[in-house]
């Protein structure tokens, strides 16, 4: 079966006046696949992510979410920037889970999910309600409907935040180190719920400083330095066998031995 190209950057740059957070990235992220983001701070990992949702415009170069240009119209002689209420419409199709969880804190666990559904895609109340229900289901908190975010531990709150972008049925999930603002404890929690969505073959991209999930559920590692992307390759490959200095500088500061 021929891999179907989910997520296109072809010579993606951002700048930040003097400053290149990222310098020419070319990547395809096929459909079904999990590709972990994995590199020092600083490095562009997040500014990758947020240039795909076009939460950042593009210095230069461009990015494509099953085959739709991010953020432009295409026409035949030139290319057109959309306004912001088509670009959300775009940005509706990709879920994205941060590492501060972002969720309102005067609405039930159930309306922070039920929200963007009702109000981006006018779905009723009782549908939204019901895909909401069956989301916290998969995630675990099936009794935690009815609570606020502030009666829930970070592990929990992050597992609403996964639901919440699920419920809009994206094609697309981005993780913004999605564990980092977690006690230890809380970790495995959320990163049990990434592992059964990337069994169930959604599409993913995860900026992530968990060695252990990225060698366990990706089927790609790309390590990133200075805006650029240095290695890529199978889990093993990279995390075992870096080809490159800066991997291994990396990954043995990471995982002394």
């Amino acid at each position: 079966m021929t891999a179907v190209p989910m997520v296109e950057l072809t010579g993606v740059a951002k700048h930040y006046g003097s400053l290149e957070a990222l310098c020419e990235v070319d990547l395809t992220v096929y459909e079904g696949e999990t590709l972990c983001l994995i590199g020092p701070s600083g490095s562009g990992k997040s500014t990758l992510l947020r240039c795909i949702n076009y939460l950042e415009d593009l210095t230069d170069g461009e990015v494509r979410v099953d085959g739709e240009l991010m953020g432009y119209r295409d026409a035949p002689t030139a290319v057109h920037e959309l306004k912001e209420r088509a670009v959300c419409l775009q940005r509706s199709n990709i879920g994205m889970v941060f590492q501060s969880f972002n969720l309102f804190p005067h609405m039930t666990v159930l309306d922070n999910i039920t929200l963007a559904p009702r109000m981006v895609t006018r779905t009723p109340k009782q549908e939204a309600e019901e895909r909401a229900r069956s989301l916290l289901e998969q995630v675990g908190l099936a009794d935690k409907a009815k609570s606020y975010p502030a009666q829930l531990s970070g592990g929990q709150q992050q597992r609403v935040a996964i639901a919440r972008a699920l419920a809009m049925r994206p094609k697309l999930m981005l993780f913004d180190e999605p564990t980092s603002a977690l006690d230890p404890e809380l970790v495995g929690e959320v990163l049990n719920v990434m592992k059964a969505l990337a069994t169930d073959g959604m599409t993913m991209l995860v900026a992530t400083h968990e060695m252990g999930f990225a060698r366990e559920v990706s089927d790609r590692i790309v390590f990133m330095d200075a805006g650029r992307i240095v290695e890529t390759g199978a889990p093993r490959e990279v995390l075992e066998n870096p080809q490159h200095d800066r991997t291994r500088a990396f990954l043995s500061a990471l995982l002394p031995s």
